[in-house]
């Protein structure tokens, strides 16, 4: 969890080793699909796309690409990402434009912001599904799961317990007790919010202790505050991680503040995870470059999806950094950043969501746990590796918008 810095020397050599392999899986997904079961781009199925459509349940939106060959991609439709333009209201329309008639096998250019235009104003909020139900049918074509296709470095990752921002010091002590219990070799602390919608640090720092003491001088902590503190408290309860050996400070100010997220960065020693609220895969290597991040986070949904993301912790890794994608929501949710974390070797963490099984939805075959060791093993099932359970989401769904 050390903070690493690498020489410009260094960093030439890191990004021209071992980067081929993903390069060609981002720039030629197709390809990577195809070389990964040892046949031909032109041997795989009708990839060409003849329907979007979107699931619409009474709770929740779920994305569907379908190719000619039938083979359906899918993607969670969620509004609850900050984001500067987030809206999926309109993702129908823009999608159908983009992708009827197109190839799933032309995945880069049809959702690249390789254009000054989009360079500008950030990535689009209708990118990433787009990008991560086009991966879904690669992944289906080939019958491999898509961290296969992108290049498979582990087949499990260490999970920590993701609280949910309790109110009182008890809940948090209750909270990572039962994680304990659970098989968790880590926790993280996603502190209060007041009625107002504010916070108190102090009340923070009192939680941060009692959650030390109950867990354990050995047990991992890390600490989420979303952006919240002032410079001040940001520094006053980084200071306090420091001396309880937490392994993580996450978005302690707001993202924006880059001269405040340098000056933590070189105050405290507990690492300083941001990301999630850096809303282009272009916009990262300033963080990286003035040194205001230690460990880079990211939220697929706002950076275009799996490609997006991947983009953003191969420049984490050729600056010798740490990536911790982020996990929250249903099982997709889950899913897309989890390949990605399967993908990379700079990446320690699989963010589970308390409680365990708040993830699950019941047109998701598939369960995400931990084993008994803690870690999260691989999916096996081909694309995003969660099946979805047709039966159970056609009583689901009120209406298919086409």
């Amino acid at each position: 969890m050390s903070k690493l810095r690498l020489s410009r020397r260094n960093f030439l050599g890191a990004s021209a080793a071992g980067g081929f392999a993903v390069s060609s899986a981002l720039s030629e997904p197709g390809r990577a699909a195809a070389q990964a079961v040892g046949v031909k781009p032109a041997d795989l199925p009708d990839l060409t796309i003849k329907e979007v459509k979107v699931y619409v349940m009474e709770r929740g939106r779920l994305a569907s690409v379908v190719t000619r060959s039938g083979i359906e991609g899918n993607y969670t439709l969620a509004t609850r990402y900050f984001h500067p333009n987030w809206s999926n209201l309109g993702w129908l329309d823009y999608a159908k434009g983009v992708l009827v008639g197109k190839s799933a096998l032309d995945l880069p250019a049809l959702t690249s912001q390789w254009e000054p235009q989009k360079r500008r104003l950030g990535q689009s909020s209708y990118a990433s599904a787009i990008d991560n139900c086009l991966w879904d049918i690669l992944g289906k074509a080939v019958g491999l799961p898509v961290y296969r296709i992108l290049g498979a470095y582990k087949d499990k990752v260490l999970a920590y317990a993701s609280s949910q921002h309790l109110k009182t010091v008890d809940d948090f002590v209750a909270d990572v007790r039962k994680c304990k219990t659970q098989g968790f070799k880590a926790y993280k602390i996603h502190p209060p919010w007041l009625p107002n919608g504010g916070v108190d640090y102090k009340l923070d720092m009192e939680v941060a202790k009692a959650v030390r003491k109950e867990a354990g001088d050995d047990f991992l902590l890390l600490y989420d505050r979303v952006g919240a503190y002032t410079r001040y408290e940001a520094m006053e309860v980084g200071r306090l991680m420091d001396e309880l050996k937490y392994v993580a400070y996450e978005d302690p100010i707001p993202t924006t503040d880059i001269d405040g997220n340098v000056e933590l960065c070189k105050a405290l020693n507990v690492p300083i995870h941001l990301g999630e609220f850096i809303f282009s895969p272009y916009s990262f290597a300033e963080y990286i470059r003035r040194g205001a991040v230690d460990v880079v986070r990211f939220i697929v949904d706002n950076i275009g999806g799996i490609t997006g993301g991947m983009k953003v912790a191969r420049l984490a890794e050729c600056f010798g950094m740490e990536c911790a994608p982020h996990n929250w929501g249903d099982a997709l949710d889950h899913a897309v950043h989890f390949h990605c974390e399967l993908a990379i070797p700079n990446n320690v963490w699989f963010e589970m969501t308390q409680p365990q099984g708040s993830s699950d939805r019941p047109y998701i075959k598939d369960k995400i746990r931990i084993d008994k060791d803690g870690y999260v093993p691989a999916p096996t099932k081909p694309g995003l590796g969660y099946e979805i359970d047709h039966n159970a989401l056609d009583k689901l769904v009120k209406t298919v918008e086409r």
